[in-house]
């Protein structure tokens, strides 16, 4: 096959691959986990549900597509917010974070609180975590934090605890919407707050034995 030809397929598949991904965020932000079905998605892009299997072998596979989309769209919300302040900066990722799931309750539930039972083929979680662009720049943002003096210890398990946090909060705020937390992104900055004055306190050692590679 001439390499024309064939970089124009692999374009045309890319495009398609992005189209479906495209298709399956809104099914999910309309009708939620349940409206999203390869027969749904294929009615939605005006294709045969045959042609969907041939880019998702399963639900399963358009949730990682779907995942590592959204961190992507994260990642590019958090750039927009620079400072120089090394402890604002921070506050802007969880401030973005929260942003994005609160702001879509039914793919945030979907995405984030949805278990993963296995990898993408040919790929393993480790890796998947490992090429994450929004937690690269919530570990960066972090590391320019124990730079400048402001907390203490190791980058990835404080990146780590702080979005254990705030998962927690937007999970709590998404699922118990009648609970009285108040306003929900004034509850998100006071529990952001809190996390950070306890770490500011403390030397985090590590999560685990093995090291990591930020």
């Amino acid at each position: 096959m001439p390499p024309s030809v064939q970089t124009r397929r692999e374009k045309q598949k890319a495009e398609l691959r992005s189209e479906l991904v495209e298709a399956a965020h809104k099914l999910v932000q309309e009708e939620g986990y349940e409206g999203l079905t390869i027969r749904k998605l294929a009615k939605r892009v005006g294709y045969a549900p045959m042609s969907v299997y041939s880019y998702f072998a399963d639900k399963q596979d358009i949730l990682f597509a779907l995942a590592e989309d959204a961190f992507e769209t994260l990642a590019r919300r958090i750039e927009e917010h620079p400072s120089d302040d090394p402890i604002e900066a921070l506050q802007a990722v969880m401030t973005e974070y929260a942003a994005f799931g609160l702001g879509n309750p039914n793919e945030y539930r979907t995405v984030f609180m949805t278990e993963k039972t296995r990898p993408p083929e040919g790929r393993s979680f480790e890796e998947m975590h490992e090429a994450n662009p929004a937690m690269k720049v919530l570990i960066t943002r972090v590391e320019a934090c124990v730079a400048a003096g402001k907390l203490q210890g190791d980058p990835r398990a404080i990146a780590t605890m702080l979005w254990a946090v705030g998962h927690g909060t937007i999970s709590l705020l998404i699922t118990f919407p009648f609970y009285p937390f108040g306003d929900p992104h004034a509850f998100v900055k006071r529990m952001c707050d809190f996390q950070l004055a306890a770490l500011s306190t403390q030397n985090v050692p590590p999560l685990t034995d093995t090291p990591v590679n930020c």
